[in-house]
């Protein structure tokens, strides 16, 4: 293949004026990864999704406007990102990975630090305990160690414990580390050196903006990215309730592989580990010649960003192709009063409704610019009992 040959098969970089908008959209009051997505493949362009949502947000029942970033504000987290050696990656832009565009709600915007080549690795996470057993981590970094020199990335998540050793593991071979806060605050402080060694060896990647301090929501967040870069997601020790089952379970929803070590049951530690593996929802895992036997074996998957992807289920593609889809006071009622404070998946709700795909989604759409809904892993929405609008 010739080099004109390859530059024209590479993906086309997205106008500058583009990259703003996408990002002024994500930062967007309300919008969330998944409306962020709709709103694109609805109006064609960030640009124009911004414009139509005071629209949307009065029409889902928003008294007062949406609080959406200035392209000077825009302008500055990139500039923020380019003064302390990152970059910032747009959905869209070539350097995007394909396997987490193919997640539904894959992040908007995130930093990076590092070689972005690894992002469009195949790649595997190893996650796990934060306290784990001496042999827990020891464990970790030889697994990763051998799953990076079976021609896998490693990713995680830089906590400590199993985090930690397996990113130690997979530094020679090739590591990725998903933070949970900014791309320059460093959590926890004792990894300091590793994630310096990260960014030079390897790639760091953080969905919230520069100068973000860590909050206890950002970690499950941080989770569905491991998951989302990763064709499997192998778990060393983790307690029946902990943000590595979050990971796995959302690698489950993305239809990736999850594998687990076994441990002892006398150990809180490998509750979730031998839960995952009692289920049959994991691989039991004794050594990387498990995780890379199945992973080889796999027919080689096209991961990448969906194209003309439903929202909620079928759908009528011509009535997608009109930005503006007419609702009328009675669906919106029909819906909203269908929800309730507890998730619900939202192909139920569109056989519940007895709506048509596109108009439920429409509501939800505008329901959550207006802050009347959340979202939820696994396409569920919840009504928000006592948010004003």
């Amino acid at each position: 293949m010739s080099s004109a040959t390859a530059r024209d098969t590479s993906p086309a970089a997205l106008p500058e004026r583009e990259r703003i908008s996408r990002l002024r959209l994500i930062r967007t009051e309300n919008v969330g990864p998944i409306t962020f997505r709709q709103l694109l493949e609805r109006f064609g362009s960030a640009e124009r999704a911004i414009a139509a949502l005071p629209d949307l947000a009065r029409r889902g029942g928003r008294r007062h406007p949406l609080r959406v970033p200035s392209i000077a504000a825009a302008e500055r987290e990139v500039e923020d990102n380019a003064r302390i050696g990152a970059y910032l990656v747009v959905y869209g832009d070539p350097a995007y990975p394909p396997a987490l565009a193919a997640v539904e709600d894959a992040p908007g915007a995130f930093s990076l630090f590092g070689h972005a080549h690894l992002l469009a690795a195949r790649t595997v996470a190893v996650v796990g305990a934060r306290n784990a057993s001496m042999n827990g981590r020891k464990l970790a970094h030889v697994l990763a160690r051998e799953i990076g020199r079976g021609g896998y990335a490693v990713a995680s998540g830089l906590a400590r414990g199993i985090d930690g050793s397996a990113h130690e593991g997979a530094l020679e071979s090739g590591t990725v580390a998903v933070v949970a806060g900014g791309i320059d605050v460093i959590y926890p402080p004792e990894h300091t050196d590793l994630f310096r060694r990260i960014a030079e060896a390897g790639a760091i990647v953080a969905e919230q903006p520069v100068g973000t301090t860590p909050q206890a929501r950002h970690f499950p967040s941080r989770n569905r990215i491991i998951a989302g870069l990763s064709l499997g997601v192998l778990v060393v020790e983790a307690a029946t309730r902990s943000g590595s089952l979050i990971t796995a379970r959302r690698a489950l929803d993305q239809g990736r592989e999850v594998f687990a070590v076994p441990g002892s049951p006398l150990d809180p530690r490998c509750g979730g580990t031998n839960g995952l593996i009692k289920e049959g929802a994991a691989f039991l895992v004794e050594s990387a010649e498990d995780v890379l036997r199945i992973l080889d074996g796999l027919p080689q998957r096209k991961l990448g960003e969906p194209q003309g992807r439903d929202w909620e289920g079928s759908y009528d593609r011509e009535a997608l192709d009109t930005p503006t889809i007419e609702v009328d006071d009675s669906a919106r009622r029909h819906v909203l009063e269908a929800l309730s404070s507890e998730p619900v998946a939202v192909d139920e709700l569109i056989r519940g409704c007895q709506l048509s795909a596109p108009i439920v989604a429409t509501v939800l759409l505008e329901a959550e610019l207006a802050g009347l809904i959340d979202r939820h892993p696994g396409n569920q929405v919840s009504r928000r009992m006592d948010i004003p609008t």
